[in-house]
């Protein structure tokens, strides 16, 4: 299966897939290492993501997940007003999903934050994400966890949640990186939305 994995970060999305041929974007070339360190076997490629999807949305892929950058969407943002002032909202989110919508021919999900402000298209709503995708997405409880909040450090978030040493990590900020991932089970749970599993049960969604 030929996966797209754009703003890819260090893989915490990508963690638990398996038996996949991934194509890896990220922008940051120290963060492209250890994603590189990672997962060997993967190409990871150091571009744009934004352009990069625009470029290659006609591959041959069978599953595209994008992450764009989250920060002027964030409900921690717009509400320390004092250290953020005003800023647009970083309308790349909203230009990937239509771009998908209207072009991809596989399946494809887009994740971020759960926005300051009413999104523009309706999301599902897993864990502390949103999610954009165009197959159905099975509503479960996840840990809703942070640096600084529930009882997270950066030791505990890197060896609980992601199974890795954040101090092997050079010329990164660990606490962005980390903050940024995905929880592994999620990403996992959200790969097999799209491939595997056909049939919810209504308990497994939260009303």
């Amino acid at each position: 299966m030929k996966v797209l994995n754009l703003y890819a970060g260090i893989g915490g999305n990508r963690k638990l897939w398996k038996d996949v041929d991934v194509v890896a974007i990220e922008i940051d070339k120290d963060i492209a290492k250890i994603y590189q360190k990672n997962f060997p076997t993967d190409k990871v490629i150091v571009a744009d993501a934004h352009k990069y999807l625009l470029e290659h949305i006609h591959d041959d892929w069978d599953f595209i997940w994008s992450s764009p950058p989250c920060p002027t969407h964030s409900r921690l943002r717009k509400a320390n007003v004092k250290q953020n002032p005003p800023k647009y909202p970083d309308m790349k989110l909203y230009e990937e999903i239509l771009l998908l919508e209207g072009y991809a021919k596989c399946k494809w999900v887009i994740e971020n934050v759960i926005s300051w402000y009413n999104p523009l298209i309706k999301p599902y709503e897993v864990g502390n994400h949103y999610f954009w995708s165009n197959f159905a997405i099975n509503i479960k409880k996840f840990p809703k966890r942070g640096i600084g909040s529930y009882g997270e450090t950066l030791s505990t978030l890197s060896k609980d949640r992601f199974e890795i040493n954040h101090k092997e990590y050079k010329n990164v900020d660990k606490r962005k990186v980390l903050r940024n991932c995905v929880e592994p089970l999620l990403g996992l749970h959200i790969f097999n939305c799209a491939y595997y599993n056909r049939q919810f049960r209504l308990s497994d969604y939260e009303i």
